[in-house]
């Protein structure tokens, strides 16, 4: 079983391999997704597993809203990746890089699908990494000309390439990717795709369920989001159902039409993004170390196999 550092994830997975990998993934026949939270003083702990074809995963996140201040990362966890055939374990890696590049990806495969084919502004509420490769994802599939950066946290927004602005602002796409536990979007110009992404656990929420019930409202996964998505909250408000729902990012790819005013994609994350994502690393992983003849060199990632 091969172990990968987060630098080893880094490595090998870019974002453009990653959006193409994340939109099969939503079309595959698969087994799952499934998910389970568990919440501890502090925190949730996320497990979230799929398969598709011979691999499956499963993927553990701690989520702790303080950890910041204490100088960690909001968000850690591992991945495990088996054989699905046969249930052989193939690899364990860190999960941040992957769970960063397999959202941006989702946010662009939505977007590529969702939003209008001449969007030329982006609007990114939440400014951390997940914002910095939200913009590098969302350039790839359209062609952006001007970016707006919002955040509570100034200097996180100075870190970026953008216009900073002090509060949201319309845009032909409007990505929100932030802890917030309260809803802070409220309203959306007719024709804006909206990318609701930070809200993946009960405790969180980014938009106002008054603006989802007069959305056009498309999920990764309905279960999930009608659980701890945005969509919940419209749900628990009596302003929607889950029937009102207009369709899963899969379908659309597949080729139903959305033609709301405003449409909304509640992104909770899936394992199978996560399945698309470790399995390219994996693989590329196994390619390096077979043209090496197994042998670890310093230009090969900390890989640790057991002996044979």
């Amino acid at each position: 079983m091969i172990v990968l550092s987060h630098d080893d994830v880094v490595r090998f997975l870019s974002i453009d391999e990653c959006i193409d990998a994340v939109e099969r993934a939503f079309v595959a026949q698969a087994h799952g997704p499934a998910s389970l939270s568990l919440h501890v003083d502090g925190g949730a702990f996320h497990v979230k597993a799929a398969a598709i074809d011979r691999n499956f995963v499963a993927k553990v996140n701690g989520n702790f809203f303080d950890n910041p201040s204490r100088g960690l990362p909001r968000i850690r966890g591992t991945i495990v990746l088996a054989d699905a055939t046969n249930g052989e374990p193939l690899a364990v890696m860190d999960s941040a890089w992957i769970t960063l590049l397999r959202t941006g990806a989702a946010t662009a495969v939505a977007a590529r699908h969702l939003a209008r084919k001449d969007a030329k502004t982006l609007m990114v509420c939440g400014c951390g990494n997940q914002g910095r490769v939200t913009i590098d994802a969302i350039r790839r599939v359209r062609d952006i000309e001007q970016v707006f950066l919002y955040d509570t946290d100034r200097a996180a927004a100075e870190r970026l390439d953008g216009q900073i602005v002090d509060h949201p602002r319309d845009a032909d796409i409007v990505v929100t990717c932030t802890p917030s536990r309260t809803a802070f979007l409220s309203d959306a110009k007719p024709g804006t795709f909206i990318a609701a992404v930070g809200a993946d656990s009960r405790e969180k929420q980014e938009i106002a369920p008054e603006l989802l019930a007069r959305s056009g409202v498309v999920v990764d996964d309905l279960e999930q989001c009608a659980t701890f998505g945005d969509l919940r909250y419209a749900i628990d408000a009596g302003l929607m159902r889950r029937e009102d729902v207009r369709a899963t990012l899969g379908e659309v790819i597949r080729g139903k039409k959305i033609d709301d005013d405003v449409i909304i994609f509640d992104s909770t994350g899936t394992a199978l993004q996560d399945v698309a994502a470790a399995t390219i690393v994996y693989e590329k992983v196994r390619e390096q170390m077979a043209d090496s003849g197994w042998r670890m060199t310093d230009s090969q990632p900390a890989i640790r196999h057991p002996p044979s």
